[in-house]
């Protein structure tokens, strides 16, 4: 029963896919990277998301009063956290503004330690860009992890969404370069991909 999000979006083109097979979250990147996007060009995009589809926002290190306002202008429905931010982060911004929080947490060659505050984790491949290279870790990490519902990241595409969710049941499967061609979202494999991971549900 894993949902899926599709991440990284940036142009109206990328809205218009995700509203065809409408996955469960979308993400927005306001952090460094190839993909990000600011406020402005987020709350365009948001007004023409389908309403069935959770908007999230990713943020590496932001200021606190940055994202709760986010949230509280809508721009964002769910806020994800890829910095060092730690419980107390977390729950003073869920006091703020009662946005739902996912924490990132990045894995090298063991599971570690875990936060508590989050309403989910991010599972992703531990990389000095925090994220969004498109690279695996050892799922095997996982198979005894019983804490916080997850969404699991890092190198997920259209050859291993369905061995991801058979074996370890995540949450959520995220994907964001698993369904781009040449550096921007690919409408194609944007409906696989979810076409993939819905295949397995009963």
């Amino acid at each position: 029963m894993s949902k899926v999000k599709i991440c990284g979006l940036s142009r109206a083109e990328d809205i218009v896919a995700v509203n065809r097979v409408l996955p469960d979250f979308i993400g927005f990147v306001f952090a460094p990277s190839r993909r990000r996007v600011t406020m402005q060009t987020a709350a365009r995009l948001k007004k023409g998301l389908d309403p069935r589809i959770v908007a999230v926002g990713v943020f590496v290190n932001e200021d606190m009063e940055t994202v709760a306002q986010a949230y509280k202008e809508g721009i964002i429905d769910l806020v994800q956290l890829h910095g060092d931010e730690d419980d107390r982060y977390v729950k003073r911004l869920k006091e703020a503004c009662g946005c739902r929080v996912i924490k990132a947490i990045g894995i090298g060659d063991r599971l570690p330690d875990l936060l508590s505050e989050p309403n989910y984790l991010l599972f992703d491949a531990l990389t000095i860009q925090r994220g969004g290279v498109g690279r695996t870790f050892d799922w095997n990490l996982l198979m005894n992890y019983h804490g916080l519902p997850y969404f699991l990241a890092g190198g997920l595409g259209l050859d291993n969404v369905t061995k991801a969710i058979v074996h370890l049941s995540p949450f959520c499967v995220d994907v964001s370069s698993g369904v781009e061609t040449d550096g921007v979202k690919d409408e194609r494999k944007i409906g696989k991909f979810v076409h993939l991971a819905r295949g397995n549900r009963p």
